[in-house]
C-alpha cells in the first residue's frame, strides 16, 4: 500500500486511485496492460506524477471502477502534475538510495553520456568543445520509458532499472 505521508500531501483524487488499484488487487503491471500504458507510467499517474490523455482517464475509470466524470474533472485538461513527492533528502530507504546512487555516479553517468552520444573535439579533446551527434546529450526524465525487472544473483536477487 501507498505511504500515508507520501499521499497525505496529494489530491484526494490520486488516494481513491490507489485506494481502488488496492481494493481491485491489481499490480501496476496488469493496470497498465489494461490500459496499454507501462507501470511505472501507471504508478506515476497514481501518485499524480504524470498527466493522462482523456482516453487514458476513462480506461482507468472503467478498470478501477471510479467514476469517469470525477476522473476527467481532477485530472482533465486542467491538471498540471506537481512533480516530487516527498521528503528531501529522501526518507524512505530505497528512494534514499536512488537519490545516494545518483549523488556518486551523476556526474560520471553524465560524462559517459556525453561520450556515448557525441564525440570529443581532435583539436580540444574537452567536453566543452564536444560535438554532439543527438542534440546536448541531455535525458528527459519526465518523457522517459522506466522498467523494473528482477535480477536473480547468486549473492542475492538484484533490480534492474532502465531508463530510456
Amino acid at each position: 500500500m501507498a505511504s500515508v505521508t507520501v499521499t497525505s500531501g496529494l489530491p484526494p483524487i490520486h488516494a481513491q486511485l490507489l485506494e481502488a488499484k488496492a481494493r481491485k488487487g491489481l499490480t501496476f503491471e496488469q493496470l497498465g496492460k489494461a490500459i496499454g500504458k507501462d507501470e511505472v507510467w501507471v504508478a506515476a499517474l497514481l501518485y499524480g506524477q504524470a498527466k493522462a490523455t482523456s482516453e487514458e482517464l476513462d480506461k482507468v475509470s472503467q478498470v478501477l471502477e471510479v467514476d469517469a466524470a470525477t476522473l476527467h474533472a481532477q485530472l482533465g485538461e486542467a491538471f498540471f502534475p506537481d512533480r516530487g513527492l516527498g521528503q528531501f533528502p529522501p526518507k524512505d530507504p530505497l528512494i534514499y538510495r536512488l537519490f545516494e546512487g545518483i549523488s556518486v555516479y551523476g556526474y560520471p553517468i553524465k560524462s559517459v553520456i556525453h561520450e556515448k552520444v557525441g564525440r570529443l573535439s581532435s583539436t580540444f579533446g574537452s567536453i566543452a568543445e564536444i560535438d554532439l551527434q543527438f542534440g546536448d546529450g541531455i535525458m528527459s526524465m519526465i518523457n522517459c520509458v522506466v522498467t523494473v525487472q528482477k535480477k536473480p544473483d547468486p549473492a542475492g536477487d538484484r533490480v534492474l532499472l532502465t531508463f530510456e
